[in-house]
Protein backbone atom coordinates (compact mmCIF):
# COMPACT_ATOMS: atom_id res chain seq x y z
CA UNK A 1 0.00 0.00 0.00
CA UNK A 2 1.24 3.48 -0.87
CA UNK A 3 2.07 5.64 2.11
CA UNK A 4 2.10 9.41 2.61
CA UNK A 5 4.89 11.01 4.65
CA UNK A 6 5.22 14.62 5.72
CA UNK A 7 8.41 15.97 7.28
CA UNK A 8 8.55 19.26 9.15
CA UNK A 9 8.27 21.13 12.41
CA UNK A 10 5.80 20.49 15.20
CA UNK A 11 4.65 23.63 17.02
CA UNK A 12 1.76 24.88 19.09
CA UNK A 13 0.09 27.73 17.19
CA UNK A 14 -1.33 30.46 19.43
CA UNK A 15 -3.51 32.76 17.31
CA UNK A 16 -4.01 36.44 18.18
CA UNK A 17 -6.52 38.92 16.78
CA UNK A 18 -6.76 42.56 17.90
CA UNK A 19 -4.26 41.86 20.66
CA UNK A 20 -6.15 38.92 22.21
CA UNK A 21 -5.57 35.16 21.90
CA UNK A 22 -8.30 33.45 19.88
CA UNK A 23 -7.21 29.81 19.74
CA UNK A 24 -4.34 27.40 20.39
CA UNK A 25 -3.87 24.59 17.86
CA UNK A 26 -1.37 21.89 17.03
CA UNK A 27 0.54 23.39 14.14
CA UNK A 28 3.44 23.38 11.75
CA UNK A 29 2.88 23.43 8.00
CA UNK A 30 3.49 19.75 7.39
CA UNK A 31 1.57 18.73 10.50
CA UNK A 32 -1.48 20.70 9.33
CA UNK A 33 -1.41 18.84 6.02
CA UNK A 34 -1.22 15.35 7.52
CA UNK A 35 -4.01 16.01 10.03
CA UNK A 36 -6.33 16.88 7.15
CA UNK A 37 -5.19 13.81 5.23
CA UNK A 38 -5.57 11.66 8.34
CA UNK A 39 -9.16 12.83 8.68
CA UNK A 40 -9.85 11.52 5.18
CA UNK A 41 -8.56 8.10 6.27
CA UNK A 42 -5.40 8.06 4.16
CA UNK A 43 -2.26 6.30 5.49
CA UNK A 44 -0.22 9.28 6.75
CA UNK A 45 2.98 9.53 8.79
CA UNK A 46 4.49 12.64 10.36
CA UNK A 47 8.28 12.89 10.56
CA UNK A 48 9.09 15.49 13.20
CA UNK A 49 10.30 16.29 16.71
CA UNK A 50 8.68 17.62 19.85
CA UNK A 51 9.47 17.95 23.50
CA UNK A 52 8.59 15.29 26.03
CA UNK A 53 6.40 17.86 27.77
CA UNK A 54 2.72 18.61 28.34
CA UNK A 55 2.38 20.41 24.98
CA UNK A 56 4.07 17.52 23.21
CA UNK A 57 1.71 15.05 24.90
CA UNK A 58 -1.29 17.14 23.85
CA UNK A 59 -0.16 17.24 20.22
CA UNK A 60 0.77 13.54 20.14
CA UNK A 61 -2.70 12.59 21.40
CA UNK A 62 -4.34 14.90 18.88
CA UNK A 63 -2.36 13.42 15.97
CA UNK A 64 -3.21 9.84 16.88
CA UNK A 65 -6.89 10.73 17.34
CA UNK A 66 -6.89 12.10 13.79
CA UNK A 67 -5.33 9.10 12.11
CA UNK A 68 -1.72 10.31 11.92
CA UNK A 69 0.97 7.72 12.62
CA UNK A 70 3.58 9.22 14.99
CA UNK A 71 6.14 6.42 14.77
CA UNK A 72 8.65 8.87 13.25
CA UNK A 73 8.11 11.70 15.75
CA UNK A 74 11.08 11.91 18.12
CA UNK A 75 10.35 13.20 21.64
CA UNK A 76 13.24 14.99 23.37
CA UNK A 77 13.47 14.96 27.18
CA UNK A 78 15.61 18.10 27.44
CA UNK A 79 13.75 20.40 25.02
CA UNK A 80 10.29 21.93 25.08
CA UNK A 81 7.87 21.78 22.16
CA UNK A 82 8.23 24.88 19.97
CA UNK A 83 5.64 27.67 19.90
CA UNK A 84 4.41 29.84 17.03
CA UNK A 85 2.53 33.05 17.80
CA UNK A 86 0.35 34.05 14.85
CA UNK A 87 -0.95 37.63 14.67
CA UNK A 88 -3.88 38.19 12.31
CA UNK A 89 -4.19 41.56 10.56
CA UNK A 90 -7.35 43.30 9.34
CA UNK A 91 -7.67 40.88 6.39
CA UNK A 92 -6.91 37.89 8.66
CA UNK A 93 -3.52 37.17 7.12
CA UNK A 94 -0.91 36.18 9.68
CA UNK A 95 2.56 37.27 10.70
CA UNK A 96 4.50 35.01 13.04
CA UNK A 97 6.89 35.02 15.97
CA UNK A 98 8.54 31.66 16.59
CA UNK A 99 9.95 30.23 19.80
CA UNK A 100 11.99 27.21 18.77
CA UNK A 101 13.51 24.82 21.26
CA UNK A 102 15.32 22.40 18.96
CA UNK A 103 18.84 21.68 20.22
CA UNK A 104 21.57 21.79 17.52
CA UNK A 105 23.40 18.49 17.27
CA UNK A 106 20.37 16.40 18.10
CA UNK A 107 19.05 14.18 15.35
CA UNK A 108 15.74 12.53 14.73
CA UNK A 109 16.78 8.87 14.63
CA UNK A 110 13.47 7.67 13.27
CA UNK A 111 13.56 8.74 9.62
CA UNK A 112 11.91 6.13 7.38
CA UNK A 113 12.95 4.94 3.95
CA UNK A 114 10.18 5.78 1.52
CA UNK A 115 9.28 3.38 -1.27
CA UNK A 116 8.12 3.24 -4.87
CA UNK A 117 4.85 5.15 -5.25
CA UNK A 118 4.91 6.72 -1.79
CA UNK A 119 4.31 10.46 -1.44
CA UNK A 120 6.64 12.70 0.59
CA UNK A 121 5.64 16.28 1.43
CA UNK A 122 8.37 18.59 2.69
CA UNK A 123 9.20 22.25 3.03
CA UNK A 124 9.21 25.32 5.28
CA UNK A 125 12.12 26.32 7.50
CA UNK A 126 12.70 22.69 8.49
CA UNK A 127 13.84 21.94 4.93
CA UNK A 128 16.62 24.57 5.00
CA UNK A 129 17.63 24.27 8.67
CA UNK A 130 21.41 23.83 8.60
CA UNK A 131 21.63 21.61 11.68
CA UNK A 132 19.17 19.15 10.15
CA UNK A 133 20.45 19.41 6.60
CA UNK A 134 22.49 16.17 6.26
CA UNK A 135 19.65 13.98 7.49
CA UNK A 136 16.99 15.87 5.54
CA UNK A 137 19.02 15.71 2.31
CA UNK A 138 19.43 11.95 2.73
CA UNK A 139 15.67 11.57 3.16
CA UNK A 140 14.60 13.53 0.06
CA UNK A 141 17.33 12.29 -2.27
CA UNK A 142 16.61 8.72 -1.16
CA UNK A 143 12.92 9.29 -1.83
CA UNK A 144 13.68 10.46 -5.36
CA UNK A 145 15.94 7.48 -6.02
CA UNK A 146 13.29 5.09 -4.68
CA UNK A 147 10.60 6.46 -7.00
CA UNK A 148 8.62 8.34 -4.36
CA UNK A 149 6.61 11.39 -5.42
CA UNK A 150 8.27 14.29 -3.58
CA UNK A 151 6.29 17.54 -3.22
CA UNK A 152 8.26 20.56 -2.05
CA UNK A 153 6.62 23.70 -0.63
CA UNK A 154 9.29 26.32 0.22
CA UNK A 155 6.85 28.26 2.46
CA UNK A 156 9.39 31.02 3.07
CA UNK A 157 8.75 33.74 5.67
CA UNK A 158 10.36 37.17 5.62
CA UNK A 159 12.15 36.33 8.87
CA UNK A 160 13.95 33.45 7.14
CA UNK A 161 15.62 35.88 4.72
CA UNK A 162 17.25 37.71 7.59
CA UNK A 163 18.42 34.64 9.45
CA UNK A 164 19.59 32.57 6.46
CA UNK A 165 21.60 34.49 3.91
CA UNK A 166 22.60 31.37 1.93
CA UNK A 167 19.16 29.81 1.69
CA UNK A 168 18.78 29.83 -2.12
CA UNK A 169 21.24 27.02 -3.02
CA UNK A 170 19.61 24.78 -0.41
CA UNK A 171 16.13 25.53 -1.77
CA UNK A 172 17.31 24.69 -5.30
CA UNK A 173 18.79 21.43 -4.03
CA UNK A 174 15.39 20.59 -2.51
CA UNK A 175 13.71 21.36 -5.84
CA UNK A 176 16.05 19.00 -7.66
CA UNK A 177 14.83 16.09 -5.52
CA UNK A 178 11.19 16.99 -6.08
CA UNK A 179 8.56 15.90 -8.60
CA UNK A 180 6.35 18.95 -7.87
CA UNK A 181 7.25 22.36 -6.52
CA UNK A 182 4.18 24.03 -5.01
CA UNK A 183 4.57 27.55 -3.72
CA UNK A 184 2.87 30.89 -3.33
CA UNK A 185 3.64 34.05 -5.26
CA UNK A 186 5.14 35.42 -2.02
CA UNK A 187 7.50 32.46 -1.72
CA UNK A 188 8.97 33.00 -5.16
CA UNK A 189 9.12 36.76 -4.81
CA UNK A 190 11.17 36.31 -1.62
CA UNK A 191 13.40 33.59 -3.09
CA UNK A 192 13.96 34.66 -6.70
CA UNK A 193 12.37 38.11 -7.04
CA UNK A 194 9.93 36.79 -9.64
CA UNK A 195 6.47 38.30 -10.09
CA UNK A 196 4.43 35.63 -11.85
CA UNK A 197 4.20 31.93 -12.65
CA UNK A 198 5.94 32.08 -16.03
CA UNK A 199 8.97 33.96 -14.70
CA UNK A 200 9.21 31.47 -11.85
CA UNK A 201 8.85 28.42 -14.10
CA UNK A 202 11.56 29.71 -16.43
CA UNK A 203 13.92 29.84 -13.44
CA UNK A 204 13.11 26.51 -11.81
CA UNK A 205 12.19 24.20 -14.70
CA UNK A 206 15.75 22.91 -15.03
CA UNK A 207 15.56 21.82 -11.39
CA UNK A 208 11.95 20.58 -11.29
CA UNK A 209 9.70 20.62 -14.36
CA UNK A 210 6.32 20.75 -12.60
CA UNK A 211 5.29 23.96 -10.86
CA UNK A 212 2.01 24.61 -9.03
CA UNK A 213 1.99 28.34 -8.33
CA UNK A 214 -0.72 29.82 -6.10
CA UNK A 215 -1.41 33.53 -6.22
CA UNK A 216 -4.08 34.27 -3.63
CA UNK A 217 -7.29 35.52 -5.30
CA UNK A 218 -5.66 35.46 -8.76
CA UNK A 219 -5.84 31.68 -8.90
CA UNK A 220 -3.71 28.59 -9.38
CA UNK A 221 -1.17 28.33 -12.19
CA UNK A 222 0.08 24.92 -13.32
CA UNK A 223 3.19 24.71 -15.48
CA UNK A 224 4.57 21.43 -16.85
CA UNK A 225 6.47 20.53 -20.04
CA UNK A 226 3.10 20.08 -21.79
CA UNK A 227 0.60 22.13 -19.72
CA UNK A 228 0.27 25.87 -19.08
CA UNK A 229 -3.06 26.43 -17.37
CA UNK A 230 -4.70 28.77 -14.87
CA UNK A 231 -7.47 27.67 -12.52
CA UNK A 232 -9.76 29.90 -10.43
CA UNK A 233 -10.16 30.13 -6.67
CA UNK A 234 -13.31 30.85 -4.67
CA UNK A 235 -14.11 34.34 -3.37
CA UNK A 236 -14.55 34.29 0.41
CA UNK A 237 -14.17 36.45 3.50
CA UNK A 238 -11.56 34.46 5.45
CA UNK A 239 -11.56 34.07 9.22
CA UNK A 240 -7.90 32.99 9.16
CA UNK A 241 -5.50 32.14 6.33
CA UNK A 242 -3.01 30.29 8.55
CA UNK A 243 -3.63 26.80 7.14
CA UNK A 244 -4.54 27.76 3.57
CA UNK A 245 -1.35 26.67 1.81
CA UNK A 246 -0.94 23.60 4.00
CA UNK A 247 -4.43 22.40 3.13
CA UNK A 248 -3.99 23.22 -0.54
CA UNK A 249 -1.11 20.72 -0.33
CA UNK A 250 -3.33 18.23 1.50
CA UNK A 251 -6.07 18.50 -1.13
CA UNK A 252 -3.57 18.08 -3.94
CA UNK A 253 -2.09 14.99 -2.29
CA UNK A 254 -5.52 13.50 -1.54
CA UNK A 255 -6.44 13.79 -5.22
CA UNK A 256 -3.08 12.43 -6.43
CA UNK A 257 -3.45 9.47 -4.08
CA UNK A 258 -7.07 8.79 -4.98
CA UNK A 259 -6.21 8.85 -8.72
CA UNK A 260 -3.17 6.61 -8.09
CA UNK A 261 -0.82 9.08 -9.77
CA UNK A 262 2.85 8.24 -9.44
CA UNK A 263 6.01 10.24 -10.02
CA UNK A 264 6.38 8.63 -13.44
CA UNK A 265 2.84 9.48 -14.58
CA UNK A 266 2.82 13.17 -13.57
CA UNK A 267 4.03 14.41 -16.95
CA UNK A 268 1.20 12.51 -18.67
CA UNK A 269 -1.59 14.42 -16.91
CA UNK A 270 -3.84 16.52 -19.13
CA UNK A 271 -5.69 19.78 -18.50
CA UNK A 272 -8.82 18.10 -17.11
CA UNK A 273 -6.82 16.01 -14.65
CA UNK A 274 -4.92 19.05 -13.42
CA UNK A 275 -8.24 20.93 -13.13
CA UNK A 276 -9.51 18.20 -10.80
CA UNK A 277 -6.32 18.26 -8.72
CA UNK A 278 -6.30 22.06 -8.45
CA UNK A 279 -10.03 22.17 -7.74
CA UNK A 280 -9.73 19.70 -4.87
CA UNK A 281 -6.76 21.61 -3.45
CA UNK A 282 -8.65 24.91 -3.62
CA UNK A 283 -11.66 23.39 -1.88
CA UNK A 284 -9.51 22.11 1.01
CA UNK A 285 -7.79 25.50 1.37
CA UNK A 286 -11.03 27.48 1.14
CA UNK A 287 -12.73 25.39 3.80
CA UNK A 288 -9.90 25.92 6.28
CA UNK A 289 -9.91 29.69 5.77
CA UNK A 290 -13.48 29.88 7.14
CA UNK A 291 -12.48 29.06 10.75
CA UNK A 292 -9.57 29.21 13.19
CA UNK A 293 -8.87 25.53 12.51
CA UNK A 294 -5.60 24.59 10.78
CA UNK A 295 -7.15 21.54 9.11
CA UNK A 296 -10.32 20.40 7.35
CA UNK A 297 -13.26 19.42 9.54
CA UNK A 298 -14.37 15.82 10.02
CA UNK A 299 -17.58 16.67 8.16
CA UNK A 300 -15.66 18.05 5.19
CA UNK A 301 -13.48 14.91 5.15
CA UNK A 302 -16.59 12.74 5.05
CA UNK A 303 -17.94 14.77 2.12
CA UNK A 304 -14.66 14.25 0.26
CA UNK A 305 -14.68 10.52 0.93
CA UNK A 306 -18.26 10.07 -0.24
CA UNK A 307 -17.91 12.25 -3.31
CA UNK A 308 -20.31 14.95 -2.11
CA UNK A 309 -19.85 18.57 -3.07
CA UNK A 310 -16.92 20.22 -1.27
CA UNK A 311 -18.27 23.59 -0.10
Amino acid sequence: MRKIYSVGETVLDIIFKDGYPQAAKAGGSMLNSVVSLGRTGLPVFLISESGNDDVGDLIDSFLKKNGVDTTYVTRFNDANTSLALAFLNETNDATYTFYKNYHPGKENKAYPETGQGDILLCGSFYSIWQELRPQFRKLITGAKENGSLVIYDPNIRKSHLIKNQDFRPVIIENMEASAIVRGSHEDFEYIFGTGNADETYDLIRSHCNILVYTSSKDGVFVRTPSISENFPVKKINPVSTIGAGDNFNAGMIACLYRKNISRESLNLLDKDEWAEIAGTAVSFATHVCLSYENYISVEFAEAFNTGRSLT
